[in-house]
């Protein structure tokens, strides 16, 4: 549907009022960051935040995740809102006058999910009257942890509303880009799998190599050739990335050691490579063991899918964040990026659209941006009032 003029711009003039107390509450989040998925001070904030709401709130069972849902005044279908809730082992630099000073650090931007789906709830909770379905608001942690998603939807978040959600939206803020909205139809995001090698050879004496199996050369080849497989193997308009970032061998160092290890991430953009690789890679590896007399145990594990934005929400998502913000504000991408993302778990469940949203402060050159997980990341809570401004926008699209 095309959101009348009128009902963008209530939205807009509303978001306005509320930024002060958007802002109050990013940063008393961001002096409290909890990694994980059991965020009792993340989720009692969200509590205090939406309480007086015309919501029905419950909080998880296996995670501290807060499901709220808004009922329309008319039926109609049900849309999910999402925002991440957790934050990451980092200790803080940015000396910002709200830094946080207990070992973790919100540098990825969740503290400014959080607010913004608040917003959004506030936006939508008081046009309840006019609402025909419902808005399902997923706060979830356990994001970086990998596994948040797939607990709340085991959990029950995507029938919350009494029926299963049709579409589903999240916004994630970025470092390097300022006040820009930015999404594509089809793959956005990565799908990132862990490999895991541990190959078992003879230990020894470091000055009689010729008397032990020394596991640290067939490694080295073994890495050497996940390189050849990922340049030489795969299609370049289907293309994976390889990076070993854990080694580790002999605690001496003129020990030749029994068995060495690497562990590598493995990113992808389809279900074709990643069945190649899943199969691949621990058959290449097996090969090259044998032929040096080791054998090996390798793991190749799956931790998240490919984010697939559904074309259809996407186009009018696009349509919608143009009509409210401006073309010069929305951007559609020409290639995915290779960071992941657990909303993955439920796009492969519902259709919808993840976007990003940039965040920049003014006073940092966009160029020298520090990047998220970046103990130095910085983001402009200024943006909160478009983020909940967008996020209700998305559900109106889809609640006639």
């Amino acid at each position: 549907m095309t959101i009348e003029v009128h009902v963008r711009e209530a939205l807009r003039i509303r978001a306005a009022s509320l930024q002060p107390e958007l802002v109050e509450l990013r940063r008393a989040l961001h002096r409290i960051p909890e990694p994980g998925f059991e965020v009792p001070l993340t989720q009692q904030a969200v509590l205090e935040a939406l309480a007086g709401l015309p919501l029905q709130i419950t909080t998880g069972a296996s995670l501290g995740s807060v499901t709220a849902v808004l009922t329309g005044a008319r039926p109609g279908p049900s849309v999910l809102l999402r925002g991440d809730m957790d934050a990451l082992p980092i200790a803080e630099e940015t000396g910002l006058p709200y830094a946080a000073t207990n070992g973790a650090m919100h540098a990825c931007g969740h503290d400014l999910h959080v607010a913004g789906l608040v917003g959004a709830a506030k936006l939508l909770c008081e046009m309840q009257a006019d609402l025909a379905g419902s808005v399902v608001f997923m706060f979830q942690p356990g994001e970086e942890a990998g596994g948040g998603a797939p607990r709340m939807i085991t959990e029950g978040v995507l029938e919350a509303a009494g029926s299963r959600v049709e579409a589903a939206y999240g916004i994630h803020v970025l470092p390097g880009v300022r006040g820009t909205f930015q999404t594509k139809p089809g793959p956005l995001m990565g799908g990132a799998n862990l490999f895991t090698v541990t190959v078992h050879g003879k230990g020894g004496h470091g000055s009689r190599p010729h008397e032990a199996i020394d596991p640290v050369p067939v490694l080295a080849e073994m890495i050497l050739a996940l390189q050849s497989y990922a340049t030489r193997r795969l299609s370049p308009n289907d293309p994976a990335i390889i990076s070993v970032t854990k080694l580790s061998g002999s605690s001496a160092v003129n020990i030749i050691a029994d068995e060495a290890s690497f562990s590598a991430t493995v990113r992808t953009l389809s279900r074709d490579v990643l069945e190649q690789l899943r199969v691949g890679l621990p058959r290449m590896v097996a090969l090259i063991a044998e032929a040096h007399g080791c054998t090996v145990d390798a793991n190749f594990t799956v931790v998240y899918p490919v984010t697939v934005n559904d074309h259809a929400a996407t186009s009018g998502a696009i349509d919608a964040l143009t009509e409210t913000f401006g073309a010069e504000r929305v951007e559609t991408l020409t290639a995915p990026i290779m960071a992941s993302e657990d909303f993955s778990f439920v796009l492969d469940e519902v259709p919808g659209t993840f976007l990003f949203l940039g965040a920049t402060p003014p006073e940092i050159d966009p160029a020298d941006a520090e990047m998220n997980h970046s103990p130095r990341a910085q983001f402009d809570d200024a943006v909160l009032g478009d983020q909940a401004v967008a996020l209700a926008v998305l559900a109106l699209q889809h609640l006639s």
